[in-house]
């Protein structure tokens, strides 16, 4: 199945055969290839690889550090096609979105170009005369990048393109379940390696590992910078192993995601916004929409049209005319099983989530997206289930709707569809969504590169991609430049 497609990637046949780790698609759950894992002494090297490699790159200016980049989003365009089926058959996504995972690379990339020539500091007024002070910004070293399977590719491109144009290594830790993107993605920046010509040897270092392996990144004090991205149980074990070596983390973890329809929405673009973000990726994204906080005067209408737009949906082989492919996995078909159990415990009628396609697939795991109308916020609600369940809860006034929105230990995303402006602006205050992301007639899922991407409280409050997410990769230095034949000192201090 994959053979073809490794081969027109640039990936060599013994980094996927005989290993000791078995592939599977979840496309028919068949194993597709094996591939060998890491042990600790070898992600040890490849970290000594990457730090005698970043002890030259953090000397090459910035701009000619963009320019390996430009040429990585250049490769990146010319193998979209077949970087983008890898993506359907090892992760599970429509082609569409395989595709558009891949053109979320080819983004970050022009992004960082442009960033390479605009890593400015700051000139700071100096209180002391014949005194000026400046903020300067430097590279951090070697950057641990640790992805999870539902975003393969994109989520390792926003964080190295940001870290090479910054000055730094990169060694990544790809999920267990999708490391033959991992492998396409490194050779296809090695190709990009080669036409730039003279970049450090183990500049981007590729450890295909399982949980020790992953330890071995997090814990070595030469890593001062590890970006997670995973389940809130993750976190919760990086996080304070890094902070523990005063290292720093960027935290990309749980969603439990709010969608406010307020009584004067659209309720055409409204639906057309549940539908995509709730069953995109079979509901495996970070930004899925989980929660519907609906008025109560317009409740059993907006049911009844999900409900039918939930009917018209194709299930299947996501490489064909589809819009809702495969989970995973069988774990993520039982988690999925049991918390529809548990919402019908605490009081919620269940729509859909039977399983799709067992007789065709019996080793795979299609679903029918559900809908769980509950009578309240519940333990079950307040879970992040990474499947795709949607959970209608009524509001009756503004206030109700803002608590409930925010009243989940996660912080990712959030969105409400109204045309009252005063209900819009209210929701992007400072007394509105508590969330990272917050949207205003649009979903709450698809987010661009130029934006900062995070969230807030158990989400973990990291950012990367746009805005001024560079600055997670580089250490500040405050600069002061006496000019004068004078000593005077700050705050009006005599030394005499």
């Amino acid at each position: 199945m994959v053979d073809g497609l490794l081969d027109r990637l640039g990936v060599p046949a013994s980094a996927y055969t005989h290993g000791n780790h078995p592939v599977h698609t979840p496309i028919d759950g068949s194993a597709i290839a094996s591939v060998h894992l890491e042990s600790k002494a070898q992600v040890v090297a490849k970290i000594d690889k990457a730090e005698q490699a970043f002890q030259a790159w953090r000397n090459v200016p910035a701009p000619r550090r963009g320019e390996l980049i430009r040429l990585f989003g250049e490769v990146l365009r010319q193998y979209k096609a077949d970087l983008g089926e890898l993506v359907s058959i090892e992760a599970g996504k429509i082609t569409q979105e395989g595709l558009g995972e891949v053109q979320e690379m080819i983004d970050i990339c022009d992004f960082a170009v442009g960033l390479s020539r605009q890593l400015y500091g700051l000139t700071i007024a100096s209180e002391r005369p014949g005194h000026h002070m400046r903020e300067t910004w430097h590279p951090l070293g070697v950057v641990g990048v640790i992805s999870a399977f539902n975003f393969p590719v994109a989520v390792w491109a926003w964080n190295t393109t940001l870290a090479l144009v910054c000055g730094n290594a990169v060694v990544w830790k790809p999920s267990e379940k999708t490391p033959l993107t991992a492998l396409a993605c490194q050779a296809l920046f090695e190709k990009a390696l080669k036409a730039f010509g003279d970049a450090p040897d183990g500049l981007s270092q590729l450890v295909i590992g399982d949980r020790d392996a992953g330890e071995a990144l997090v814990d070595d004090p030469r890593v001062p910078l590890v970006s997670a991205t995973g389940s809130t149980r993750m976190g919760r074990e990086v996080g304070p192993r890094v902070a523990a070596r005063f290292g720093r983390s960027i935290l990309e973890l749980g969603g439990n995601n709010a969608m406010i329809l307020a009584p004067s929405a659209d309720l055409d673009l409204a639906v057309r916004g549940i539908l995509f973000s709730a069953v995109g990726t079979a509901g495996q994204r970070c930004t899925t929409l989980r929660r519907l906080i609906v008025h109560r005067s317009i409740k059993d209408e907006v049911v009844a049209r999900v409900k039918a737009a939930y009917a018209k949906v194709r299930i299947g082989d996501p490489r064909k005319d589809n819009l809702v492919g495969p989970l995973i996995d069988k774990p993520s078909f039982n988690a999925m099983q049991d918390a529809l159990a548990r919402a019908r415990d605490e009081g919620g009628q269940v729509f859909g989530g039977e399983r799709q396609l067992q007789e065709q697939y019996p080793n795979a795991y299609y679903v029918s997206p559900a809908i769980a109308e509950m009578p309240a916020q519940s333990a079950v609600v307040r879970h992040e289930t990474f499947a795709p369940i949607l959970y209608v809860l009524a509001y009756d006034d503004f206030e109700e709707a803002l608590r409930l929105n925010n009243e989940v230990p996660q912080g990712l995303s959030s969105c409400i569809f109204t045309t009252d402006l005063r209900e819009a602006e209210r929701f992007q205050s400072a007394s509105g969504s508590d969330c990272g992301i917050a949207n205003v007639n649009i979903g709450t899922s698809g987010a661009e590169i130029g934006g900062a991407f995070g969230g807030e409280k158990e989400t973990g409050g990291g950012r990367e991609s746009g805005s001024d997410s560079w600055k997670a990769y580089m250490r500040r230095q405050t600069n002061t430049v006496n000019y004068s034949r004078e000593l005077p000192l700050a705050q009006g201090i005599v030394f005499d």
